[in-house]
């Protein structure tokens, strides 16, 4: 008596769905990356420092930026030196603590200490400060 033997075939690995999946999760990556925010678009002359160091992209931080004119802006808000206080205390406590100044080299240092002295008074424990390398 004789069996019949059914070969079987190799297994084989459909690409095209593949492909489409990769394409899929290509536009994703692109497109969830554009939704970084960047910093505000206020022009600086930032100081040099030979001890700078780059802080971590990944965290949120609230900048408070004073420009040249001594104009003084909480995420790109214009704001007084007397509300900066509030207007600190009113941020989350993780934007807070993550809190930055980046001041122009041309500010008059009077008002960079008016809003130390502020964001002090506001409960902001580390200020770190934006510099550019030599």
């Amino acid at each position: 008596m004789k069996f019949a033997v059914r070969k079987r075939r190799a297994p084989s690995i459909i690409i095209v769905s593949l492909v489409d999946i990769l394409t899929i999760l290509l536009i994703f990556f692109v497109v969830s990356t554009t939704f970084k925010r960047d910093q505000p678009q206020v022009q600086i002359n930032l100081p040099e420092s030979k001890t700078a160091t780059s802080a971590p992209a990944e965290l949120e931080h609230a900048i408070v930026t004073v420009d040249q004119n001594d104009e003084i802006k909480l995420d790109g808000k214009t704001v007084a030196v007397e509300e900066l206080e509030g207007a600190v205390k009113n941020l989350s406590e993780t934007r807070r603590s993550t809190l930055a100044l980046q001041a122009d080299k041309k500010a008059s240092f009077g008002t960079i200490v008016k809003v130390m002295d502020a964001l002090k008074l506001a409960g902001v424990k580390n200020l770190p400060a934006f510099t550019r390398g030599e």
